[in-house]
């Protein structure tokens, strides 16, 4: 199992996997999943430094499909819930929440509430579509302003 283990690891690392390995990162770190995904992107970055704008428009793809995945997570889990209690939960920050409609999902780059955040928008049945472009962009602008600041705090060019 180690090896197998290893041998997977190392060949996601080869520079050919980067972006499909920044994707798949970016992707299960926008579930629920504790995971962050920025220091990829500023890893492959310090790699490759011709990979800036690719790199933050591929973290930002897979986190956006990992937001929609959240999304309809939470449609399902509402639909289960109403299934089994009869009745519809209400609280102050769904209230909240449906007030500002999908422009809400804007706040889905926030640590910790922005990944609930996309499976709370399903649960309320916000507009799908609406949800998902609203999404790219906080993530997009997320990407774009961690990976600046890292590269400026840590500046140099990574040499094998």
């Amino acid at each position: 199992m180690e090896a197998w283990l290893s041998s997977l690891l190392s060949a996601l690392a080869l520079p050919q996997f980067g972006l499909s390995t920044l994707f798949i990162v970016s992707l299960v770190s926008a579930t629920l999943l504790p995971v962050g995904s920025e220091f990829a992107v500023f890893g492959l970055i310090k790699l490759d430094p011709s990979l800036f704008w690719p790199a933050v428009f591929v973290a930002t793809a897979g986190n956006t499909v990992g937001g929609a995945i959240s999304w309809w997570m939470g449609y399902g889990a509402e639909a289960l819930y109403e299934r089994v209690q009869h009745k519809r939960f209400e609280a102050r920050a769904l209230k909240w929440l449906e007030g500002f409609g999908a422009k809400a999902c804007l706040l889905s780059w926030l640590p910790g509430v922005g990944d609930p955040l996309c499976a709370v928008a399903g649960w309320l049945k916000l507009p799908f579509w609406p949800c998902v472009f609203y999404m790219a962009i906080g993530k997009f602008l997320r990407y774009l302003t961690m990976t600046a600041a890292l590269l400026y705090w840590f500046p140099g060019q990574y040499t094998p």
